[in-house]
Parts: structure tokens; sequence; C-alpha cells
């Protein structure tokens, strides 16, 4: 048996039929331990938009860390390419002049959202605003906040409650959202966390008008508006025009008083998340002569080789105008895949909003299986909310591997 405990696994599986051990990767390409290639359907978990083997990235990790690895950024500390980075997110942040709170992850993105949502009533005098609300089908991450919103059953199971201020509506509704504050009251509701478009859930892109429907709720409710854009955040959205946008919440003008991110910030390169806080969020905590703390961070927070590698990885996806490249990927995919809808295993394809995808099984219980199937076919990628199969490839994927993705795809699902 190995030593290795996978997450998100069942071991048991995992010990009685081995492990998929990856050991490099370029473009959209990976291999295995055996020397067989795949095209990264999932860009490894939604995070490697600028592709695998970009040895710039690493350069600029080691230099940064040869010069200072790290140094805590609790108090007055930072280093200065964390500061660098801060500011260069604050510039292309939905809302003018956002605050940047560094993490390191996206789970540790959205519970430091979910912690700061209370503290930010407590100071404006409102400590009873508490309930934190998330959506059916949604995923946060795995800490003990993101787990509470979470709306996929499997994922809470097990573990009794962990958060008492914790509920769930309707992932497609505004009325559900309503209905709960007419239920809960505005007053005990602090904020209501949303994915622009649903991911680890199975890929459910909202429905038309939703977005801007909850987010005036919000505003018209007094209810912070989160949007968690762990998965669309660093131009994986694309757009309906040919430019492109950072993130979703530009893209649809959700105004987010705060926004969680992670993944594409550094490719995937080196772990690190940041929480971008609107200037509405943040003043109680930065207003002149005040003396209030927030009681909250991490060891490795804007740790300064992560920062590196996110700078790295901004250049390159402007550099290569991956914002646009992403745009075309969007509708590509959407082109290539959304046939797939008509063969007989496929209920259907949800794809043309962002360069990301979902094909349905009707069969749910195979979609793990068929995960499988699709590695002999030269497909890496996995199984997503109930029955889906993920298609979320780098942003940098050719024209050749998309060939190779759309045939590995089709015949997998016709064997």
């Amino acid at each position: 048996m190995g030593a290795l405990w996978h997450g998100m696994a069942n071991m048991s599986a995992v010990e009685a039929n081995g492990e998929f051990v990856l050991t490099r990767g370029q473009g959209a390409t990976v291999w295995d331990a055996q020397g067989r290639e795949y095209v990264d359907a999932t860009a490894g978990l939604w995070f490697a938009t600028v592709g695998h083997g970009r040895t710039e990235i690493g350069d600029a990790v080691a230099a940064q860390l040869s010069r200072i690895a790290h140094y805590s950024n609790f108090g007055d500390h930072a280093v200065d390419t964390a500061v660098a980075l801060a500011e260069r997110l604050a510039a292309i942040a939905p809302v003018p002049n956002s605050k940047i709170f560094f993490t390191s992850g996206g789970s540790d993105s959205i519970d430091s959202a979910a912690k700061l949502a209370r503290r930010y009533w407590h100071e404006l005098g409102r400590p009873d605003k508490t309930l934190i609300v998330g959506r059916e089908r949604a995923y946060h991450g795995m800490h003990v906040g993101g787990t509470a919103l979470s709306g996929i059953p499997g994922n809470f199971e097990g573990y009794g409650t962990l958060m008492q201020d914790a509920r769930t509506i309707a992932w497609d509704s505004g009325k559900a959202l309503l209905e709960l504050i007419e239920t809960e009251g505005a007053e005990r509701i602090a904020a209501f966390f949303c994915e622009p478009i649903i991911g680890a859930g199975g890929i459910h892109l909202p429905p038309d008008g939703y977005l801007d429907e909850v987010r005036r709720i919000c505003r018209e409710h007094d209810i912070l508006f989160v949007v968690d854009e762990v998965i669309t955040g660093f131009g994986r959205i694309g757009s309906d025009t040919g430019q492109g946008h950072w993130f979703a919440s530009s893209r649809f003008d959700l105004d987010p008083d705060m926004m969680t991110t992670a993944k594409g910030l550094t490719s995937g390169y080196v772990p690190m998340g940041a929480l971008f806080v609107a200037p509405r969020v943040a003043e109680p905590f930065f207003a002149p002569g005040g003396s209030t703390w927030w009681r909250h961070g991490f060891t490795y927070a804007g740790h300064a080789g992560a920062a590196a590698a996110a700078m790295a990885t901004l250049d390159i996806v402007e550099r290569e105008d991956l914002l646009s490249a992403a745009t075309a990927l969007q509708d590509e995919l959407h082109r290539r895949i959304a046939p797939l809808a008509e063969l007989d295993r496929v209920v259907e394809v949800r794809s043309g909003l962002g360069a990301l995808a979902a094909i349905q099984l009707e069969d749910v219980p195979t979609a793990l299986a068929m995960a499988g199937t699709l590695r002999g076919h030269g497909v890496a990628t996995r199984a997503v909310g109930a029955g889906g199969i993920q298609v979320s490839p780098p942003l940098v994927i050719t024209a050749d591997e998309l060939d190779r993705l759309e045939e590995g795809l089709r015949a997998a699902l016709t064997a």
C-alpha cells in the first residue's frame, strides 16, 4: 500500500486500481509515469491557465527564493514582491480602490470572506448579522466555512453541523433568496456567496438575468455580495465580445463587496489566493485614526515566492493576450463539444459561457468510470457534479490538442 492519502478519493478503490501518476507537462499535454500522453482537459484542477512547463515562472520563483523566500505579513511586515502584486491586482479589480488580502488558496479565501463579513457588520454595530448563505450545487472549498456553505451533500456528510449560521438555497432562483430573507430576516444575514458559474458542482451556467437579480436583492436588503471567482477569475470567463475579461465580476458588472480568487492567479505553479475587498467593506478597518484589528491571517499569505509566480503569470496572460484567447476558446469548445449532446449516453452539454464545459451523462454513476475510459483515449479529466465530465483546458491549448480532445471525447462516449 502506498503512503499518499489522496484528496476527494475512495482510497480503497485507489489502492485496488492504482494511482494515475503524472511526471511532466507541456502546454495542454501531460505525460504519465509510463510515458503515455494525454490532453489535460481540466488544466490540473481549473488552475493551469497558462499551461504546463513555463520555465519563466520557475525562474522567477527561483530568483525570488534566492533573494528572500518569505516573511510574515502580519502587523506592518511585508515583502516588496507581495506589495507590488497587491498594487497590480488592485489595478485590475472589478471595484476600484479594492484592498487585497492574500491567502494560501481558494478555501482560505472563502473562509476569510466569511469571517470578514461577520466582522464588518460587528464593526458597524450590527453583530446579529452572522448568517452566511450559499447555493445548492455550489462548491466553496473544503475548510469549515466553505464546507458549511457547500451545496453538494456528499461534501458535508458525516461532519455534523460545522457552522450553525449557514444556509443553502436553490442555485438558480432569486425568489429563493427573497424567501430566505423573509424567513430569517435581512437583519440576520451577513453575506450571500455566489459562483458566477457553478464549477465543481457540475459546471452550471447562470440562468439569464440571475446574477443581476441576486446582486440587486443583496443591495436592496443590505447583504454583502461575495462572488467566488476561484475558478472563473484571471481570464477563464472569456467575453461576449473579443477582448476578454479578467473576472466574471467585470464581464457581468457584478460590483462585488468581496471577491474570492486563487487557482489562475499563479496558474497553479505555487499555491496562492487573494481576497478582493471593496472599499465599503475595508473602510472600518482602514479609517484614519482607527484602532480596529482584524485578527485573522495565514503564515504563508503573500508568500514572496508565490507572489513572484503570480507576477510572472500575469505577465504571460498580458503578453500573450490570453484574455482574448479565453473568448476564442469559449466559442471553440462550444462548437466542438456541443454536438456530443446527440450521443445516446449524453443528456446535455453545458457550454458557451467561459472557457469551460460539462458533458452530462444520462447514467450518473458511470461518470467516474467514464473519466477512466477517457484516459484510454488520451484525455485526462474527471467527473464533476452528478454525472458530469469536466472540460476546462489551459487557455493555451493548441488546435492539434483540441483535435485530440474532441476525438478522444467522442471515441470514449461512443465506445
